[in-house]
């Protein structure tokens, strides 16, 4: 397929205000793609690159925009693929020379609306509404096949992109593949922010309440002596924590899928920081050294698979009771309650043990993998700072002409001077970033 006519839906579905009208220019535009080219389709739709990051920063995005544009298209989807895979590849002495090379060739091959496309797509600002849950109703609009189906196998195959090759080729045969396996990690389902304990309480009426662990999120698959752990992004990360393949082969169950959490615990129970944490999951060399200097524990609570049964479609309250006939060693603490009193006070425990907060779950709930499920709820304490507007960064892609990234700080009681806490540059629509660009370019102080 031509990258025009992929641009060319992008544009309808940006356009448009309507569900329907966006799903329609989708499904129409799918049917039309080669096989081989319908997962980089569906992922440059979904304004995903398939490669993931290819190492194109905001100022080489800033250079390339210059780049004079072709008069005709002629790219195929085909064609971009192999050239971002090509950049993604570069690394060593000079390969900033080489990105910088390649992706100016690669625009100067795209017409005007084409590497606007390609250059909204590598800043990842595309913004044309067609999120995971659209592309999901338009695969299946497509296809013919089930949105449920499609998206059931989304969840197992932790992208939509390979779902969508078995279904536009195969019908609902292609989707076969696609089910809760040993050693195929699933994503992992994810909460949604609680702002008051009882309101969300109320929601769910009797929920399952877990202490919120700040540590690294981890999937751990066990076939008799076989175990495996997986990240938060589905990467085998085995070879780094031995401490955590041992105790996940010490339970007396022969298969297993366990989703959870590892912690780096003080002395006295209280976990460290989560970077300290993830300083493990880095480690290649001197992996016994950094495991006796730094010992991981397993919180697992959730359980997917046990002994040839698949349990990511039960309830959530029978999981858990698998869990606990299990892995009860391992598994994190637990409160099944509807009573406020008691859910403020078990709060209150996790947060005296140096935990987040509190996990909420409603036990009638399905696992959602790779998505924020309504069934699980995150509690917080709230922290409010005043903060002032240090610096502002021009933006890059998308955003050039404005004044993007936020510098934000807060005054030094004992200098009386101002201390950088972070930077912001999420949630803002196009009239926010032309005011502030205006306002703050007013207020300058200058250097």
């Amino acid at each position: 397929m031509k990258l025009a006519d992929l641009v060319a839906t992008s544009e309808r579905v940006a356009a448009s205000s309507s569900r329907t009208e966006k799903i329609a220019a989708l499904a129409e535009c799918l049917r039309r793609i080669d096989p081989d080219e319908t997962a980089i389709g569906v992922a440059y739709l979904s304004g995903r690159l398939p490669q993931g990051r290819v190492g194109i920063g905001g100022a080489l995005l800033a250079e390339a925009a210059s780049v004079p544009p072709a008069a005709e298209p002629s790219l195929t989807l085909a064609d971009v693929d192999v050239a971002l895979t090509r950049i993604a590849g570069l690394s060593g002495p000079g390969s900033s020379t080489s990105r910088r090379e390649a992706l100016g060739s690669l625009l100067a091959r795209a017409t005007s609306a084409e590497a606007s496309f390609l250059l909204r797509l590598l800043a990842g600002e595309l913004r044309q509404g067609a999120l995971g849950g659209l592309m999901e109703e338009a695969v299946a609009a497509a296809s013919g096949v089930p949105t449920e189906s499609i998206r059931r196998a989304a969840m197992v195959a932790g992208s939509l992109d390979p779902v969508a090759v078995g279904a536009l080729t195969e019908g609902p045969a292609g989707l076969a593949a696609f089910r809760v396996g040993l050693f195929r990690p699933l994503s992992p389902m994810l909460a949604q922010p609680a702002d008051d304990l009882g309101e969300a309480l109320a929601s769910l009426g009797e929920a399952a309440l877990e202490f919120k662990l700040d540590g690294a999120r981890i999937q751990a698959h066990k076939a008799g002596d076989d175990v495996r752990i997986y990240s938060r992004r589905l990467h085998d990360v085995t070879g780094s924590v031995p401490d955590l393949v041992e105790a996940v082969r010490a339970l007396p169950v022969r298969e297993l899928i366990l989703d959870g959490e590892a912690l780096a615990l003080r002395e006295d129970g209280t976990p460290h920081p989560f970077q300290v944490t993830m300083g493990r999951f880095g480690t290649r060399r001197d992996v016994e050294r950094s495991r006796r200097d730094l010992p991981l524990t397993p919180f697992f609570f959730d359980l997917l698979r046990v002994d040839g049964q698949d349990l990511h479609d039960e309830p959530a309250a029978a999981r858990f009771r698998a869990l606990r006939g299990a892995a009860a060693a391992l598994a994190v603490p637990q409160r099944i309650t509807s009573d406020p009193g008691e859910a403020d006070a078990f709060f209150e425990e996790a947060l005296r043990r140096g935990h987040e907060g509190l996990m909420m779950k409603d036990p009638a709930s399905r696992y959602e993998a790779g998505r924020r499920g309504a069934g699980w709820l995150k509690l917080k304490p709230a922290h409010t700072l005043d903060l002032v507007v240090l610096a502002a960064e021009w933006g890059h892609g998308r955003r050039k002409g404005w004044l993007s990234n936020l510098h934000l700080g807060a005054r030094d009681p004992e200098t009386g001077g101002f201390v950088m806490l972070g930077k912001t540059f999420k949630g803002m629509t196009d009239a926010m970033l032309d005011w502030q660009t205006k306002r703050f370019q007013a207020l300058a102080l200058g250097t």
